[in-house]
């Protein structure tokens, strides 16, 4: 399967997808996030100052974090626990030249979000895209739902099958909005006020 970027400095350009799986279980397969949902996140995103701090926890092909950069991100922070993609996203960010505003982190999402907090990381856009059919959303809202990670303005995206309702409220973040495409929705969510 072929992606393209769909806007900013790489536009058009392509990257492969290889629809594999990493064990035995059908909920860790490659689920790419489909360009109409893609140029929606950044749809939401367009009002974030430029060059801002995108953090793109289950990378997975890497091109919602290279689009980022595409269209104007400072630093894009990949977390990917497979090894394989991780690596793939790391030639990819060679070949488009940006290795400079990129970070590939081979690391299960709790573990990055923990040391990044630790270290006083904060972030504009955080994207949270885990397997549809896993426990791992609800598991890192609630680690992100301090919200310590978010500069002010800052917003997460989470991106999970439309069958799943999220909490109004987790933490100190409040849920901002919904966007619906087909069995995709996106969940936006900000600090509280």
């Amino acid at each position: 399967m072929k992606l393209r970027i769909s806007g900013g400095e790489f536009k058009g350009r392509k990257i492969s997808s290889k629809k594999r799986k990493t064990s035995s279980n059908d909920q860790d397969s490659l689920r790419p996030t489909s360009a109409k949902v893609r140029e929606s996140i950044f749809n939401i995103i367009a009002g974030i100052h430029e060059g801002f701090i995108f953090i793109d926890l289950y990378a997975g092909t890497g091109a919602v974090g290279i689009e980022a950069i595409s269209r104007g991100a400072a630093k894009v922070f990949f977390i990917e626990t497979d090894r394989k993609r991780s690596s793939y996203i790391q030639k990819m960010i060679d070949k488009y030249n940006c290795a400079d505003k990129a970070d590939v982190t081979c690391s299960c999402a709790d573990d990055f979000i923990r040391n990044a907090i630790d270290e006083g990381m904060k972030a504009d856009v955080i994207f949270v895209d885990p397997p549809y059919h896993s426990n791992e959303l609800d598991n890192i809202m609630e680690i992100l739902s301090d919200g310590q990670m978010l500069s002010d303005d800052g917003i997460i995206i989470a991106e999970h099958h439309s069958k799943k309702k999220l909490s109004e409220e987790t933490g100190n973040l409040r849920q901002k909005k919904t966007y619906k495409y087909g069995d995709t929705t996106l969940t936006l969510f900000r600090k509280a006020e």
